[in-house]
């Protein structure tokens, strides 16, 4: 086997053709093998077999520096860069991450795994090297989904007129996760159909010289164009035309599903998404049903649409209605404004990890003006996505502290659609819901009217203790009133609903009886919901326990492992109670 004799890049380049090829077809086989048995980014590694075997072969790494943008199709790299046995020995197959990672490589130079920042971050090492008089190519890769992000066009914009030698490459596979929304990439298409010869090119018009490529899945082509621009003086495009899961057909049929994929089944393409329901179609049936009910409602969302449940049949009926703006999350945020502004019903969803990157959407164009666009955070928590780069677990600090905004936790599926339909309706705030990942269904009834803000509500009332459980973690709070019950403690349950704000009234009736407060948040408590109980408690006998995560980039923690290490499970926290009790 090819891949086995493979350490370094520099084992790429004493191949030839014919083995090239032979190494594409393993890696691909051992693609399919691995992500199979662990899940992973399938469809865009596919893709891109080719084109990395052809970047190892005519550049040097890692002298010749490469950036993968968002890099979950950097597996290929990774094999070719020492790390083979990653992905052919299943005992290994968790020895590296999906992304690209400096600890594991020096041939890895960002972790990164947002989108659209591959040209900023290599623009800056290609400046850095010539402000130090070094030499050696800077290479950008980007895919064309990712050029619907603004930062793309400003790295690009800004490389246009400052880079020498700095090479974009392309990717041009026709898809982002889903399919490409907006019209830049109308010209993208007349440059394929016109095999790089359009006038309508939008790479020359930021200053970049331009070569294109329609055989991208062609290891030959791919390396005479490469040849071409090596040590370019120039800043310079490689537009390469690939297919998106080349390869494996199920892939290739639905590039969409398999862009990630859960474990699956090699021969007939079975993917195992678990069993039971999910948040992703409780939104996307809910939504619809708004949708048909009011013509005002318009569900926007920036590239993932799965995450609510609106595939292809549910965006093809919305219309209209529906809204996919690319990888554009700022944008999204700005457009929900304008069309709250505007007298319409907006309802704009993301996961948590990408929230983050609308802060100043959220304060500046949302929340300053007092639009009452609704905002859906999915994926949040712990118990959301866990690598270092996809980490949802800062929303709460984030967003809770932005004036005028409205961050609500439900705790259930049922008080996640009253919530719902309050934020839709109403017209005072912009409202943010905090929708948890493990579907919990209860029977109590909810209250549909939520404008009185920063109102808890007592669930259960007992003394000594009082377990506040936001959104997720109410349910961590039963818990915790359980273990307690061991102990004859009757604690008190609250669910406080808002995660912006404290309830006066509730926390200062606890003084009477409660000598602990504990306070539990599925994020991190640096700024948090927790903290915020205890700020009003400060001056008091109270003893607050603020309880949630550690401030930390972590990666890859299994989550039962992550509770343990922050004293989260319901065990621990009965015990610090108590001991809090003792010296209270």
């Amino acid at each position: 086997m090819l891949m086995k004799k493979i350490a370094s890049p520099a084992d790429v380049k004493k191949m030839d053709m014919d083995s090239l090829k032979e190494l594409a077809e393993e890696i691909r086989t051992a693609l399919l093998n691995k992500i199979s048995q662990c899940g992973g980014h399938l469809a865009p590694n596919l893709g891109f077999v080719e084109a990395t075997i052809a970047l190892h072969y005519v550049f040097d790494s890692p002298t010749d520096k490469i950036v993968y943008d968002v890099s979950h199709q950097s597996y290929t790299h990774k094999i070719l860069t020492g790390r083979a046995k990653a992905f052919l020995d299943p005992t290994k197959y968790h020895s590296v991450t999906g992304y690209t990672e400096p600890n594991e490589s020096e041939h890895d130079h960002f972790m990164v795994g947002h989108t659209s920042t591959s040209v900023s971050l290599a623009l800056g090492l290609a400046t850095a090297r010539d402000i130090q008089g070094e030499s050696g190519n800077v290479i950008a890769v980007i895919g064309d989904g990712s050029l619907s992000g603004g930062e793309a066009f400003e790295g690009l914009d800004n490389a246009g007129e400052y880079a020498k030698n700095f090479i974009v490459v392309v990717n041009d596979n026709e898809m982002s996760i889903a399919e490409n929304h907006g019209g830049l990439y109308a010209s993208l298409a007349e440059l394929r159909a016109s095999q790089g010869s359009s006038e309508n090119n939008y790479f020359k018009s930021l200053g970049f010289d331009y070569l294109y490529v329609e055989r991208g899945n062609s290891i030959e082509s791919l390396i005479a164009a490469f040849k071409l621009v090596k040590d370019s003086t120039k800043p310079v495009v490689v537009h390469i035309h690939t297919l998106k899961g080349k390869g494996y057909s199920y892939a290739e049929n639905s590039k969409e599903g398999f862009h990630w994929a859960a474990p699956f089944d090699i021969p007939t393409g079975v993917v195992n998404w678990g069993n039971g329901e999910s948040y992703s179609n409780i939104l996307g049936e809910y939504l619809m049903e708004k949708i048909k009910a009011d013509p005002k409602v318009v569900v926007i969302h920036s590239a993932v649409p799965a995450g609510i449940g609106f595939f292809a049949d549910r965006r093809k009926e919305a219309g209209k209605q529906y809204i996919d703006v690319g990888i554009a999350e700022e944008h999204a945020v700005a457009l929900a404004s304008g069309l709250a502004k505007g007298g319409a019903k907006p309802v704009y969803s993301t996961h948590s990890t990408f929230i983050q990157r609308t802060y100043d959407q959220l304060s500046q164009d949302l929340c300053t003006n007092n639009n009452p666009a609704t905002i859906l955070v999915t994926m949040s928590g712990a118990d959301g996505m866990n690598d270092t780069t996809h980490l949802c677990i800062f929303d709460i600090p984030m967003m809770s502290n932005i004036p005028n905004l409205v961050y609500l936790c439900p705790t259930c599926v049922e008080e996640a659609i009253a919530m719902m339909d309050y934020a839709i309706d109403q017209t005072e705030h912009p409202v943010a819901i905090r929708i948890p990942n493990g579907v919990t269904h209860r029977n109590a009834q909810f209250d549909k009217d939520y404008s009185t803000l920063n109102t808890f509500r007592v669930d259960k009332l007992g003394k000594k203790v009082a377990l506040i459980g936001l959104g997720s973690y109410y349910t961590l709070a039963e818990e915790v009133a359980a273990e307690l019950a061991k102990s004859d403690i009757d604690a008190t349950i609250i669910n406080p609903r808002f995660a912006t704000g404290v309830d006066v009234s509730t926390l200062e009736n606890l003084k009477a009886n409660h000598q602990v407060t504990v306070t539990l948040e599925n994020g991190v408590v640096d700024g948090g919901f927790g903290e915020k109980v205890a700020r009003f408690y400060g001056a008091s006998n109270m003893r607050v326990l603020v309880k949630g995560l550690k401030k930390e980039f972590y990666d890859k923690v299994p989550y039962g492992e992550l509770m343990e290490r922050n004293r989260l499970t319901p065990k621990q926290i009965a015990e610090d109670v108590l001991a809090a009790l003792k010296s209270a």
